[in-house]
């Protein structure tokens, strides 16, 4: 299986369009050791010819011309991609807004919880993606999915199961102290090839998580691979920059470090690899030469970046 990073940042990527802080600053100065990032997605294929692709970004367009693997072939007909899945982890923007790019009457099938096909239903806007050519089909909340695209099995198949997390920005309900989040806002993936058993070989792909509990470290233990939701080191980095109000907790993702973190939460658990991705903007383990990109690295951690490949 073979996988690659499409988008390692967080949404408005990195640099953030309207972002002048210190590490944004950096990025745009090419300062050694910064790179530039798109927003959170990555690309899968069990033949290296069809591809699924794991959340829709903003930036799209720009992943798909940065991977000759997801062009059209050079022996293809004058409409044609090698996607043919892409599965959404839940409805924030930084994950939806790719879709509006990819509405050239191209037949693909569209996977998604029932809560996050509710939300694309719901918004006309995503009907660019006609029903009759971009079928959309139900992850279960807790189950295997064996992947199809409209020319058949991908031979990929995905485990989702529901992770603590937040329900997407533009759908909040202040009044309510959950804001009205509720199961199948945010799922966790376990990616495998369709002959693969257990979790050897599995690549768990978690971009969004508000927390680790004792059933998470169970499913993930023994894991190959496990990419997994780095926003930010600190909980209160945002305001600590001074670019924000927001903590982590508030956007739906635990942080890095500290006593709850992600770092201590997870340093138990037996895995092949671990990555972070879906990085913000503010995060200090942007800056290779950071004190949190020195922990990091020393806990065993790699930082994901556009463009990183692996193969299971």
């Amino acid at each position: 299986m073979k996988i690659r990073v499409l988008g390692s940042a967080a949404g408005g990527g990195f640099p953030q369009w309207n972002c002048n802080a210190p590490l944004s600053r950096a990025v745009r100065e090419k300062k050694p050791g910064f790179r530039v990032r798109t927003q959170s997605s990555i690309a899968a294929s069990a033949d290296g010819r069809s591809w699924a692709v794991f959340n829709a970004s903003p930036d799209i367009r720009e992943q798909i011309a940065a991977s000759p693997d997801l062009q059209p072939r050079a022996d293809g007909p004058l409409r044609h991609t090698p996607i043919e899945a892409v599965v959404l982890t839940n409805a924030d923007v930084d994950h939806i807004a790719g879709l509006l790019s990819l509405r050239e009457r191209e037949p693909f099938i569209l996977y998604a919880t029932a809560r996050v096909l509710k939300t694309l239903g719901e918004n006309s806007i995503f009907q660019v993606l006609n029903p009759e050519v971009v079928e959309r089909r139900e992850l279960p909340l807790e189950g295997v999915t064996e992947l199809e695209g409209p020319r058949g099995p991908l031979g990929l198949s995905v485990e989702t199961f529901a992770v603590s997390g937040k329900v997407a920005l533009f759908l909040e309900n202040t009044d309510d102290d959950n804001f009205g989040t509720a199961p199948g806002d945010t799922i966790g993936i376990a990616l495998r090839t369709s002959a693969s058993q257990g979790t050897d070989g599995t690549l768990f792909y978690i971009p969004g998580c508000a927390a680790v509990d004792d059933a998470l470290r169970e499913r993930i233990d023994g894991g190959a691979c496990l990419m997994f939701d780095g926003t930010v080191f600190h909980d209160t980095e945002m305001a600590d920059t001074g670019v924000g109000s927001k903590t982590g907790a508030r956007m739906g993702h635990m942080a890095i470090g500290g006593e709850h973190g992600t770092l201590a939460a997870l340093r138990n658990v037996d895995l092949g690899r671990r990555i972070f991705v879906h990085i913000n903007n503010t995060n200090p383990i942007l800056d290779p030469a950071s004190d949190a990109a020195k922990t990091v690295e020393a806990a065993g951690w790699e930082i994901g970046y556009d463009g990183m490949e692996l193969t299971l």
